[in-house]
C-alpha cells in the first residue's frame, strides 16, 4: 500500500542524527544555529529562531507584536488545529474565516468580515502550499503573521520597477511580520517536532531577538530535532523539483476524471505540498477504490479547526464542504516511478 504520507528520510537525514547523539550533543547547540542560519540564507531574512514547537513559536510572535489580551486573531476554518488551541490557551479570542471552494485560501471579503467581528491581527495559513491574494489582504493594514508549513519555496511575482522589465519574487514567509515554518512531522520540512519563527525584516528581528534573550532553553528546539531540519532543508530545492514534476503528472492524470484540484498560486509558483482532489462523489467509495489499486488516502483537512468544530461552523459553509469532499493523494519525494505511475491511473479512473 502506498502511504498518503511520509516524511522522506534518507540517509543524509539519519547521519545528522546519529552524529548528534555519538557526540552526545542532543540539546539546543551548534545545530541550532546551523539551522537558523541556512534558514536566513534561504529565504534572505533577517533572523529566525528555532522552537520546540509551532504553539511556542506563535506565543512568542504574539509577544513580539504586543498584541493585547483578548483582541480577536483571525485565522482560516481549515487551519490546524493547534493554531485554534493556541489561541484560545493565550487569552486570544479566535476569529474563524470562511475560504474559497477554489483554493481553500481565505480572501479579501472573509477578512473584512472578520476585522467587522473584532479581528486585530491575521494568522494566514498558506493552505496546500498555495499563497492568497496577498496584496488585498495587506492592504487592511493589520499585522500578519504567515504559517509557510505547507508553502516553503513557493513564490509570487512582484510588479516590475519602473524603468526596468526585471521581475522580482516574494518567497512564502517573508510578506508578514513574522512567518511560521513549522517542523512537524507531516510539515514540508520536518525536524520530527518544532518549528521555525521567522522576522524578515530588522525592525522585527530586534524586537524578537531581545524576548527570546530572556527565553528558557527549553523553549529552544535541540540538535537532534535541528540537525534532521537542518538536512531537510539543505536537500529542499532537489525535492522540491520531485515534488513539483510529480504534482504535474498528476494534475494531467486528474484532467481525465470528472473531479478537480485547487486552483494554484495566481501570478506566481506554489510549493507541491500534496495531492489534494476536491471529489464530485462520495469519500468512502473513492477510498475504497484507491485502496483496491494500493493507494491510500485521507481527509485533506484532518486535524483542521473545522473537523474540530464541526457543527459550530455555521458562518463557514465553503469549509465545512471541503472538509467532507477534500481528498489527499500520496505526493512526497520517495515515490518511485512505478508508485508514481500507479497513483496516476488511479487519478485518471477514479470513480
Amino acid at each position: 500500500m502506498i502511504q498518503t504520507y511520509s516524511s522522506t528520510i534518507r540517509r543524509k537525514e539519519m547521519d545528522a542524527v546519529l552524529t548528534c547523539m555519538v557526540d552526545e550533543k542532543i540539546g539546543p547547540g551548534e545545530m541550532n544555529v546551523r539551522l537558523t542560519q541556512v534558514v536566513k540564507e534561504f529565504l534572505n531574512i533577517d533572523g529566525c529562531v528555532a522552537f520546540r514547537s509551532p504553539n511556542i513559536a506563535l506565543k512568542y510572535a504574539l509577544e513580539a507584536i504586543d498584541l493585547p489580551l483578548e483582541s480577536g486573531v483571525m485565522i482560516s476554518a481549515l487551519a490546524p488545529i493547534w493554531q485554534f488551541q493556541t489561541i484560545m490557551a493565550l487569552g486570544y479570542k479566535p476569529i474563524l474565516l470562511d475560504v474559497s471552494v477554489d483554493t481553500a485560501l481565505v480572501f479579501q471579503e472573509s477578512v473584512e468580515q472578520g476585522i467587522k467581528n473584532g479581528g486585530r491581527l491575521l494568522l494566514l495559513t498558506h493552505t496546500m502550499g498555495n499563497i492568497p491574494d496577498m496584496d488585498s489582504l495587506l492592504a487592511f493594514g493589520i499585522p500578519i503573521i504567515e504559517d509557510i508549513s505547507q508553502s516553503l519555496g513557493a513564490f509570487r511575482h512582484l510588479p516590475p520597477k519602473e524603468d526596468t522589465d526585471e521581475v522580482e519574487i516574494q518567497k512564502a514567509g517573508t510578506m508578514g511580520v513574522y512567518s511560521i515554518m513549522g517542523l512537524e512531522e507531516r510539515d514540508i520540512v520536518t525536524g520530527g517536532g518544532g518549528a521555525v519563527l521567522i522576522a524578515p525584516s530588522r525592525r522585527e528581528w530586534i524586537v524578537l531577538k531581545h524576548l527570546v534573550e530572556k527565553a528558557p532553553s527549553t523553549d529552544i528546539l535541540p540538535d537532534l530535532n535541528s540537525a534532521l531540519a537542518f538536512v531537510q532543508l539543505k536537500e529542499f530545492n532537489r525535492n522540491h523539483q520531485i515534488r513539483q514534476d510529480i504534482f504535474e503528472a498528476f494534475q494531467k492524470a486528474l484532467m481525465s476524471s470528472r473531479h478537480k484540484t485547487f486552483l494554484r498560486t495566481q501570478n506566481g509558483v506554489s510549493a507541491a505540498y500534496t495531492f489534494p482532489v476536491l471529489l464530485n462523489s462520495g469519500f468512502k467509495d473513492v477510498k475504497q477504490y484507491a485502496a483496491r489499486k494500493g493507494v491510500e488516502i485521507g481527509y485533506a483537512f484532518e486535524n483542521s479547526v473545522a473537523e474540530y468544530l464541526k457543527e459550530e461552523l455555521a458562518d463557514c459553509v465553503n469549509a465545512k464542504s471541503l472538509l467532507l469532499r477534500t481528498a489527499n493523494f500520496p505526493l512526497y519525494p520517495r515515490l518511485g516511478n512505478s508508485q508514481v505511475s500507479s497513483i496516476i491511473k488511479v487519478l485518471g479512473t477514479l470513480p
